[in-house]
């Protein structure tokens, strides 16, 4: 007896989503949030597989800040696009900054992308997809991060009007999260095993002042240090205009607040913080390092800076790499000017050559090289607390409470002679130091 040939279409596989961030640390954590609904929904979703599938939907969430970005948003957007034509993805969805910014030009020239998103449209990408927007998962992130570690973002957007910055044209206005809203999310972090909260907005500095009335940030601090299993706390992209130094007194009184600061400052010519329409002068930022050091003598101060502004001389840049050795920041980043359209600064001449741009980024890298150098070497001998981030090789690599991850200083342990378990606080007893790193042992 013959048996007849099945007819039925072969049956394929459900839909997976590959989450593909590019950009910065809110990036990250807008990706972990997507992440989180669809794993709420039961959608199975992974971060930047290299396993491609046929069936994959990718989301890619893109960085529309400088022109380096933009570029590689864009050529990872063309890469899937041709993946998608290939037949070896099933759809291509793109988010976050770069489509915010350019959305009509994105759909006109990447025609074959299914769909583009902003920043704040969630709850239409989760519908593309299939999903809801489920509002009981506040807090419910799947991390990309290690676990032990988890950007922080406690605001969206930016009400201030520098010159040379589009945040505000693809992030919006600032708005505050509550402290309520923000202490569940720490809850349910902790309960997951994070011991490190990185907390992170356009500007940490001006939070509270939109639902509370006020600059509010000492008062959230307080309420994170209070979180169980929460032992370290970092504050980055602090503003220096109305810097609120209640913080400072916060940062003292509670040990599982790091003492560390990211306060980009970014120039400190007058001419070109007018320009840059900082809202601040050369004498005020001068002023603030010196108090922030004579309140808190143990923190560790970073700070970023900006090269070939629209108009910068050859003096303006000599008073900032001089004052750069005057300083002495414990951790700094140096970047060259982006003339980024519908800026304020969009409507000067970009007449800095890019070569000496570059060349200014250098010297000031240079110098700073020499400052951490100097300051690495009174740490020979010391102890610090170290929490390990992963292993390289024959190494762990850890930081300590001085370092945020990925941009400073790290600490190396030889792991043929220590032991440690990533995601461990240990005790280090430095033995050596380099430029950018520290060489310990852990103390038995």
């Amino acid at each position: 007896m013959r048996t007849k040939k099945s007819t039925a279409a072969p049956v394929l596989s459900k839909p997976r989503v590959n989450v593909v961030t590019l950009g910065c640390s809110k990036n990250i954590h807008d990706s972990e949030v997507l992440m989180g609904q669809l794993k709420g929904n039961q959608i199975e979703v992974v971060h930047e597989s290299n396993n491609i599938q046929s069936n994959d939907i990718v989301v890619i969430n893109t960085c529309g800040f400088i022109d380096n970005a933009k570029q590689e948003s864009i050529d990872t957007i063309l890469q899937f696009s041709e993946l998608k034509d290939q037949g070896k993805v099933n759809k291509v969805i793109v988010t976050g900054c770069l489509s915010e910014r350019y959305k009509p030009e994105l759909q006109s020239e990447i025609p074959n992308v299914d769909a583009y998103f902003g920043t704040n449209d969630l709850p239409d990408l989760l519908s593309t997809i299939g999903a809801d927007y489920r509002h009981e998962l506040l807090g419910e992130r799947l991390l990309t991060t290690p676990s032990h570690f988890s950007y922080f973002k406690i605001a969206e957007g930016c009400n201030r009007p520098c010159s040379f910055c589009a945040i505000p044209l693809m992030r919006g206005t600032h708005v505050s999260k509550s402290i309520d809203d923000l202490v569940k999310e720490a809850k349910f972090l902790a309960s997951n095993g994070t011991k490190e909260l990185i907390l992170i907005a356009q500007d940490l500095t001006y939070y509270g002042l939109d639902i509370y009335g006020k600059r509010n940030l000492s008062d959230l601090l307080r309420h994170l240090s209070d979180v169980d299993g929460v032992e370290w706390i970092r504050l980055q992209y602090a503003y220096p205009s109305g810097f609120p130094m209640d913080i400072l007194d916060v940062m003292n009184e509670r040990s599982n607040i790091c003492n560390y600061l990211d306060m980009p400052l970014q120039h400190i010519s007058d001419n070109m913080l007018k320009s840059m329409r900082r809202g601040t002068t050369k004498q005020k930022q001068v002023d603030l390092v010196n108090k922030i050091r004579d309140k808190v003598p143990d923190i560790a101060l970073r700070t970023t800076l900006i090269c070939g502004y629209p108009g910068e001389t050859e003096q303006d840049f000599q008073e900032m790499l001089d004052w750069v050795e005057e300083t002495r920041f414990d951790r700094l980043g140096c970047f060259t000017y982006s003339h980024e359209e519908k800026t304020h600064a969009h409507s000067l001449e970009d007449d800095v050559p890019a070569e000496v741009k570059e060349a200014r980024v250098e010297a000031i890298m240079e110098v700073q090289q020499g400052i951490s150098y100097e300051i690495n070497q009174t740490k020979v001998g010391q102890q610090f607390k170290v929490l390990v981030d992963r292993v390289d090789g024959d190494y762990f690599i850890g930081r300590t409470e001085y370092d945020s991850p990925e941009v400073d200083n790290e600490v190396v342990l030889n792991a043929k002679t220590d032991y440690a378990r990533i995601g461990d606080f240990v005790e280090v007893k430095v033995d050596r130091a380099e430029d950018f790193d520290l060489y310990g042992s852990i103390v038995k």
